[in-house]
């Protein structure tokens, strides 16, 4: 058996690790798209390092876009086989596709009205709308906690990962010659003390462990809570600057931590009077489903929902779904609040927002998880007095925050607590994907002082045998 790491490689995003069986079939662990990554994220994203049509079947841990992104692709590119996740992540990866779809599409239609003035070829995109509902007649639903045979070689078992609804850890059995080895991919390892979802789950002992690290070198702030870090920024941008606050955030998970803290506010008597805009579609559709999974929540929610029946809403809070009412915000002076996809800022319409927003010093964005460095969002944290946004330069006059407490990501103690249901001792080699390179090779420090001691980064389109 072989193992070849072609995408999340010494990077965060783009997620795709591809195992090869002596008897020549192949199993993808995730399909996820590059974001973030400036002028070469196009071309990442339409070359695989192998074949789609030789993959036998594909195991999906979660529906983010990073994960899921390029099904659809690889679907029209000749993938047939079935694709395995569980129900909740089937539920949003559908409505997650469709949404990416349909930005591709506008994208390119932008990009072909430059192109033709240029006397430039048109583009395609990765896929369109049907190649989205197309490749959702692959998947297969499957629930936590169970072995599923795909085949006679392959068993497959999904755990809690605590990441967002139906995330989870991907359990592999596989068997050759009469000998059974057991691979663990973390997907994205959640936080042991997250406000909505249960904390990770506990794992059988495996040979092999394909890890994430995005935050492999970083402690979270837990000093100070969410709703509390929401009410100064709240307070400082739009009751003292009397401007707009616009919040990039992640459709699914980040928007919805957002709208708990912001319910907690109005439960505690602390939340100002102020419009709050939610301006995604695909985050009003994400936090309906959300809300059908309550059994995923943790115990403090579940107590929580037996008083507030729907503890992601409350005064103040309007859903803009229609282009026009979007765009309408943009004429409006603040003080109100924005809360729009994507959270690294290089697509959707918070996208439009900041263009629309960021030369006004009265106007704050407030970040609220992981930023690729090469992304708008990375580019604005790190500091940029001038960033490019459709081909027009723009002054960074705005005021730049971010709440990094607020990841989905757990940090290297959340990393290490998931790990500690291993004996060190029984896991011949560990990778570490998903994660800045810098980090990944700080955090293999970390494993090898707690007795991991086959430790390795594999580059991009890297294979490695597993003996």
């Amino acid at each position: 058996m072989k193992i070849a790491f072609h995408g999340a490689a010494r990077t965060v995003t783009g997620s795709k690790h591809l195992l090869t069986l002596k008897n020549g079939k192949k199993y993808l662990l995730d399909c996820g798209m590059f974001q973030g990554m400036g002028k070469d994220t196009n071309a990442m994203n339409r070359h695989w390092g192998f074949d789609p049509a030789t993959v036998t079947h594909l195991i999906l841990s979660h529906a983010h876009i990073d994960h899921s992104g390029l099904i659809p692709k690889l679907v029209k590119d000749g993938f047939n086989g079935k694709i395995f996740c569980t129900p909740a992540t089937k539920e949003l990866t559908a409505v997650m596709l469709e949404d990416s779809a349909g930005i591709q599409e506008n994208e390119i239609k932008y990009e072909n009205k430059k192109r033709a003035a240029s006397s430039l070829p048109y583009q395609q995109p990765l896929y369109d709308t049907q190649d989205a509902y197309t490749a959702m007649e692959h998947f297969v639903e499957v629930e936590y906690d169970t072995w599923h045979t795909i085949d006679e070689n392959v068993q497959v078992m999904y755990t809690d990962a605590g990441h967002i609804i139906g995330s989870a850890a991907v359990h592999v059995k596989i068997t050759e010659n009469g000998s059974t080895k057991r691979l663990t991919f973390s997907g994205d390892v959640g936080r042991y003390r997250d406000v909505i979802l249960k904390s990770p789950a506990a794992f059988s002992q495996a040979d092999y462990i394909i890890i994430e690290s995005t935050y492999g070198n970083s402690l979270h702030d837990e000093a100070t809570t969410t709703p509390d870090q929401v009410l100064q920024w709240i307070e400082k941008a739009c009751l003292q600057k009397k401007g707009k606050l616009i919040m990039p955030a992640f459709s699914v998970g980040r928007t919805q931590e957002i709208l708990f803290a912001l319910n907690q506010l109005e439960l505690e008597n602390r939340l100002p009077a102020l419009e709050y805009f939610v301006d995604s579609p695909l985050s009003v559709k994400a936090t309906e489903i959300v809300k059908h999974y309550p059994h995923y929540f943790n115990k403090k929610i579940q107590k929580i929902i037996q008083s507030d029946k729907d503890p992601f809403a409350f005064s103040g809070l309007k859903y803009i779904k229609s282009v026009d009412e979007s765009k309408m915000l943009n004429f409006r002076d603040g003080p109100f609040v924005i809360i729009s996809a994507s959270g690294m800022a290089d697509a959707g319409r918070v996208k439009h927002h900041i263009s629309n927003n960021i030369e006004n010093s009265r106007n704050t964005i407030l970040f609220t998880g992981y930023c690729e460095p090469h992304s708008l969002g990375g580019r604005l944290i790190d500091g940029a007095k001038e960033v490019s946004i459709y081909g027009t330069a723009h002054e960074v006059n705005a005021e730049i925050g971010s709440i990094r407490s607020m990841s989905a990501h757990g940090d290297y103690n959340d990393l290490c607590q998931f790990l500690s249901c291993q004996d060190p001792r029984q896991v011949k080699k560990i990778f570490i994907v998903h994660g800045e390179y810098d980090v990944q090779q700080d955090f293999k420090q970390r494993l090898v002082k707690k007795g991991f001691v086959e430790v390795e980064i594999p580059d991009k389109h890297y294979e490695v045998g597993l003996s």
